[in-house]
């Protein structure tokens, strides 16, 4: 019930981050719907928590959370002038935890909704990727990373919300 929400934010985040990267706003900028993300995608998140009778709602509710997560350390990134090691690594941790749900989403999908889904899960998986080879490594990928961030904000996340909202899908 919640999902729009949480999609409709983290497809504003990615837009603005890729934009962001491709240095179109302002890093002090940036901070604001970083960290307004954080705030709205870990609030569902606890609130499907609170109501979490089965397993795989509170996979939901911490799957949430490694968004919400990366996007507070996003902007206290900007805020602290840190240079993103550490999320780097937490990106690597992040890509490597959602994979399992992109195998499994896309195993049991029964529908294009669902394969949609699976293929979200690779492409977040993949992304964050992106961010460990980025920020830790330090691979000049800045370009790429950046045309990913923004390709992934709108296609996984943004228009998925409108057509949630609108009552399209």
């Amino acid at each position: 019930m919640l999902l729009p929400l949480s999609l409709l934010f983290v497809g504003a985040v990615l837009t603005l981050n890729g934009l962001w990267m491709m240095n179109r706003i302002a890093d002090r900028e940036i901070v604001v719907i970083n960290l307004a993300t954080a705030f709205i995608t870990g609030t569902v998140a606890v609130l499907s928590m609170a109501g979490a009778d089965t397993p795989a709602a509170v996979k939901g509710a911490a799957l949430t959370l490694l968004f919400s997560l990366t996007y507070l350390w996003v902007g206290m990134n900007r805020l602290t002038g840190s240079d993103g090691r550490g999320l780097g690594w937490f990106s690597l941790f992040v890509a490597i935890s959602v994979v399992p749900e992109a195998v499994v989403t896309l195993r049991h999908a029964a529908d294009g909704m669902a394969i949609w889904l699976g293929l979200c899960w690779v492409g977040w998986a993949g992304l964050w990727f992106l961010y460990f080879l980025l920020l830790a490594v330090r691979w000049p990928l800045e370009r790429t990373t950046a045309a990913a961030t923004l390709v992934s904000g709108i296609l996984t996340a943004w228009m998925p919300a409108l057509a949630m909202l609108y009552g399209a899908a």
